[in-house]
């Protein structure tokens, strides 16, 4: 008990040296002159305003005209007055039992800082890029990186190109307001390279009616390798191909998810699917539960290896809730995530320190969320690993401008 109780202390003492008020504002809320809150409830996860402002290629209306340009006389350039520009820190401390059977503290500042941009190129035409200066003591380089055609040629459908998450169009990933990870997202089965993280391709966006979204996506299925001697990034001649369509029905939000891959290693394929629901209900004006479920099935995972499984299956999932005590008002948030992951043997890794291949992941993770500032939340969060038995307390900020 009392090195639980030094460690939460040292947490406290950590966010409240670090924890100062910040003045400036991030991009988004810099070009339009309003506040965060508009678009996150809290920072960085976004409210309905917000997701349409994402959906409209980072504009408050589609096909508006791009904002603060230099007046240079030529019609066919439109050139920002200055360049959209902006920082994300995320620091943390950390409690963890039985790490080779000791409980250590392990001081995590930073965690991440992020270097992001996002801007008009011309009109209906928009970009969006971070690059991790610092993820996990190291420079991890570009992540999301895309450009966005909104409405082509009045059609109501968005291409988006580049690197984003095959998971954007479920839950993304990146506006959690948890440290756990949805890590159903990040399964990589056998020797595969394939999950439903980063990967480089396309991705259509529709809305062919009120309240339902399609997505289609062709993506290289390599996540973001470097290019091989060739300068080519695939390494094989398949692509992956993922379909979602999702349909608002009062309160509840219904979704479903399927992606087909191929991928081959030394002239062994394994082909595999992933397919499953998602639902997120609006219990009530403060309350919120998100819930995912995936199968993942692949038929040679360890491309012919002697010894190694084929035919294998993955299944998997969470579940979230999120409360909001005085709603878009709140300055706590209250969340609660379960995950949940099992196959049929020791097939599978979330690349997260794993010694072996898992054939079980189950956490619980509770978190509490006090906004400081609209740019500048704290965090408390304890987890609890069922398998490994094991706790893990995390305390912390993450702080944009």
């Amino acid at each position: 008990m009392k090195r639980w109780l030094t460690v939460l202390a040292l947490g406290l003492c950590e966010v409240a040296v670090l924890a100062s008020p910040a003045d400036a504002i991030p991009p988004f809320a810099r070009r339009y002159r309003v506040s965060c809150q508009l678009c996150h409830s809290p920072v960085p996860r976004l409210n309905e305003f917000g997701e349409q402002f994402a959906a409209n290629g980072f504009m408050f209306a589609p096909g508006e005209e791009p904002r603060d340009t230099i007046a240079t006389g030529d019609p066919l350039l439109d050139l920002a007055a200055t360049f959209p520009i902006g920082l994300r820190i995320d620091a943390y401390t950390q409690a963890l039992t039985e790490v080779q059977d000791e409980t250590r503290v392990d001081f995590q500042i930073p965690y991440g800082i992020k270097l992001f941009s996002s801007g008009l190129i011309t009109k209906n035409i928009s970009y969006y890029l971070y690059f991790f200066l610092s993820e996990r003591g190291e420079v991890a380089g570009l992540e999301d990186a895309y450009v966005q055609f909104s409405d082509l040629g009045g059609s109501g459908v968005s291409l988006i190109a580049g690197q984003f998450q095959v998971s954007d169009p479920l839950f993304k990933r990146e506006l959690r307001l948890e440290f756990e990870d949805y890590q159903v997202y990040r399964v990589r089965v056998g020797d595969t390279r394939a999950d439903l993280t980063y990967d480089r391709g396309l991705m259509a966006l529709y809305s062919p009616w009120s309240g339902g979204d399609l997505s289609v996506q062709v993506v290289t299925g390599r996540g973001l390798d470097p290019t091989g001697q060739n300068r080519q990034f695939d390494r094989d001649p398949w692509k992956n191909f993922a379909l979602r369509y999702s349909q608002d029905v009062g309160p509840l939000r219904l979704g479903v998810f399927g992606l087909i891959g191929r991928e081959e290693a030394d002239g062994v394929e394994n082909d595999f699917t992933v397919f499953g629901p998602d639902a997120t209900l609006q219990l009530a004006r403060t309350l919120e539960l998100n819930a995912q479920y995936l199968r993942r099935s692949d038929d040679d995972p360890f491309f012919g290896l002697a010894g190694e499984p084929v035919d294998t299956d993955v299944d998997g999932g969470f579940a979230e809730l999120i409360w909001s005590p005085a709603f878009a008002n709140s300055r706590w948030y209250f969340t609660g995530l379960v995950n949940w992951i099992e196959s049929d043997a020791p097939v599978f890794t979330i690349r997260q320190g794993e010694d072996a291949p898992l054939d079980s992941y189950r956490t619980v993770a509770l978190g509490a969320n006090y906004v400081l500032r609209r740019n500048l939340r704290l965090l408390f969060e304890p987890q609890y690993d069922l398998d490994r038995e094991r706790a893990r307390l995390t305390l912390g900020f993450t702080a944009a401008f």
